[in-house]
């Protein structure tokens, strides 16, 4: 009688055993018998891609050095003040706490007074109006404010009682001339350019050394706020202060910039 052909031989070269219900592997599609059924057992070769494949695929990440926070980013965002590299998050000197800070605000300060120093008599006279006219600048602030919360972008999870809103007036040559938009009063306004900047899809190239920054400037007197300020003191000010309703503008400038000139014609 002649020998049935049934089964099949396992592929696994030291045993080769005849089985009458083999396994077909769906990795390598390679036959196999009942005890070299599993990838591992028969040492498949599509187990070994898989894992190069995982090794090839792993990437550097930057762990943010921020006290409590597990958050890591694929490229480094280094403090420019520490040094130290930080989450996105975190990446501004208010909101990771510099150990630096205190002394870049100084130096600020000193800047500061120095351009008001070299401020044209058109800059100054644009100061002194605003100061007349600051209880009408808060009234109409109010006023604006009932409709900046009924169509202002934002962070929707901010509590109501965080919120500050403004009417941000865009640079000059953007497809919109001013975007109703509402910040947290305990951002920095270097934080509140990047949120505004993304939410009127701006080109935004702050943390780079190029010719030109996105400012945030002051609606009166055209003072380009400085960066690592928190919104919040703005709004206490005494003298030229920020209102919730207000109006404010994001412009472009130089890094030797301080003001901005001819503010009256980003409201006409």
């Amino acid at each position: 009688m002649a020998e049935l052909d049934i089964g099949r031989h396992c592929q696994v070269e030291h045993c080769r055993q005849r089985d009458f219900l083999p396994f077909v592997c769906n990795g390598c599609s390679g036959i196999f018998c009942l005890e070299h059924r599993s990838r591992e057992s028969h040492g498949c070769s599509e187990v070994n891609i898989i894992n190069e494949r995982m090794k090839t695929d792993k990437h550097t990440s930057y762990p943010c050095s921020f006290k409590d926070c597990t958050e890591k980013e694929l490229v480094p965002v280094i403090c420019p003040y520490c040094e130290k590299n930080f989450c996105l998050r975190h990446r501004h000197q208010s909101d990771h706490e510099c150990e630096k800070l205190e002394i870049s605000k100084p130096r600020m300060a000193a800047t500061q007074r120095l351009g008001k120093v070299v401020t044209d008599s058109e800059t100054r006279e644009t100061v002194s109006k605003g100061r007349k006219s600051t209880k009408h600048t808060e009234t109409a602030a109010k006023v604006a404010l009932m409709k900046l919360k009924m169509h202002a972008d934002g962070d929707k999870s901010l509590p109501q009682t965080e919120r500050i809103y403004f009417q941000v007036f865009l640079p000059k040559g953007s497809k919109e001339k001013s975007k109703p938009m509402f910040f947290c009063h305990r951002w920095s306004i270097g934080k509140v350019i990047d949120f505004a900047a993304s939410l009127a899809s701006l080109k935004n190239d702050n943390n780079k050394s190029t010719a030109k920054k996105l400012r945030l400037c002051h609606i009166t007197s055209g003072e380009a706020l400085p960066l690592d300020n928190i919104l919040g003191t703005w709004m206490a000010k005494e003298d030229c202060p920020l209102y919730n309703g207000g109006n404010i503008i994001l412009e472009y400038l130089n890094d030797e910039e301080l003001f901005l000139k001819n503010v009256d014609s980003y409201l006409e």
